[in-house]
C-alpha cells in the first residue's frame, strides 16, 4: 500500500515542477526574444512480479503478459521551444530583430562569448553597441560621434551616414551564430545564453545566408508565449496535481482501514 503513497507523491512532484515552468512561461509573456519552455516527463522503474514470457508450467507453458508495478513519474527534460516570435515595430534605429534561424554574438565581462535572440542594443560612452547590460556585441560595431544616420539592413552591414558627406560609409558587418542543437543551449539570465557540448559549437555566418535569418531595424522579436495555450496548460496542470493529492488522499484512508482491523 506504501507504493500508492509513493507514487501519487512522484505525480504532485512532476506537476509542481509541471507549473513552475509554466509560470516561468508567463512570466516572461513580454520578455525580447524569450523562447516558451516545456516539461516533458517519463515514467519510472518497474517493479516486475511475472515477468512476461516465463515458463508457467511443466509442460513450459508461455506467461503472455506478466505482471509489472510502475513506480510514478518523473522529469525527463524541460526543453526551450524555438518558434519566431512576432516582429513588433520600435523608434529605436539600434534595435534589431531576427527573422528566422540565428542568434547574436555578445561578449561577458569574463571574455566569454554568448549568445542571445534580444537585439534590444543601444550605444555606450565610446560609440559600440552594447546590450542593456553594457556587453559589446561581437564582432565591435562603433558609431561614428558625427554620423547623423544609421541603417542596418538585412544583411547585416552597418551603414552610417557622416555630416558632410553625401555616400553611406561602411563600418561594420553584424554576424549571427547558429547551433546544431539550440535546445542544449544553458540560459544565464539577462536573454543570455552559453554554448555546452550538447549544444554543439557555434558556426558563424552574415544575415541573410542559407541557414541564417535576416535582420531587421527597428524591430524587436517579442516573446513566443501564447497566453491562452499557457492558460490552458495551468488547469491541467492543477488538475492533475489535484487528481495525485487524491491518490495519496485513498492511500491514506486505505492504510488507516487495515490498521484499525482487529
Amino acid at each position: 500500500m506504501s507504493l500508492t503513497l509513493d507514487i501519487g507523491a512522484t505525480g504532485m512532484l512532476a506537476q509542481q515542477l509541471n507549473v513552475d515552468t509554466i509560470s516561468n512561461n508567463i512570466a516572461n509573456m513580454t520578455t525580447t526574444g524569450y523562447k516558451r519552455q516545456r516539461a516533458e516527463f517519463q515514467d519510472m522503474l518497474y517493479q516486475t512480479k511475472v515477468r512476461a514470457g516465463a515458463s508457467s508450467s511443466d509442460a513450459s507453458t508461455t506467461i503472455p503478459v506478466g505482471i509489472q508495478q510502475g513506480m510514478g513519474v518523473k522529469t525527463g527534460a524541460v526543453y526551450r521551444i524555438n518558434e519566431q516570435g512576432a516582429l513588433q515595430s520600435t523608434s529605436n534605429k539600434f534595435d534589431l530583430a531576427i527573422a528566422d534561424q540565428g542568434y547574436f554574438q555578445v561578449t561577458l565581462p569574463s571574455g566569454e562569448t554568448a549568445y542571445t535572440r534580444d537585439g534590444s542594443f543601444q550605444l555606450n560612452q565610446t560609440g559600440q553597441m552594447v546590450t542593456a547590460q553594457g556587453y559589446t556585441l561581437q564582432p565591435g560595431i562603433t558609431i561614428p560621434s558625427d554620423a547623423v544616420d544609421v541603417t542596418i539592413n538585412g544583411s547585416g552591414q552597418v551603414l552610417v551616414k557622416i555630416q558632410g558627406q553625401s555616400a553611406m560609409t561602411n563600418v561594420g558587418q553584424i554576424q549571427l551564430a547558429i547551433f546544431p542543437n539550440d535546445g542544449g543551449l544553458e540560459a544565464l539570465g539577462n536573454n543570455l545564453s552559453i554554448v555546452t557540448e550538447a549544444s554543439g559549437t557555434a558556426v558563424i555566418g552574415n544575415p541573410g545566408a542559407a541557414g541564417y535569418g535576416e535582420l531587421r531595424q527597428s524591430f524587436l522579436e517579442a516573446s513566443n508565449v501564447n497566453v491562452v495555450e499557457e492558460i490552458t496548460a495551468l488547469i491541467q496542470a492543477q488538475r492533475a496535481y489535484e487528481m495525485n493529492s487524491k491518490v495519496i488522499q485513498a492511500g491514506d484512508q486505505m492504510l488507516n482501514t487495515v490498521t484499525q482491523l482487529r
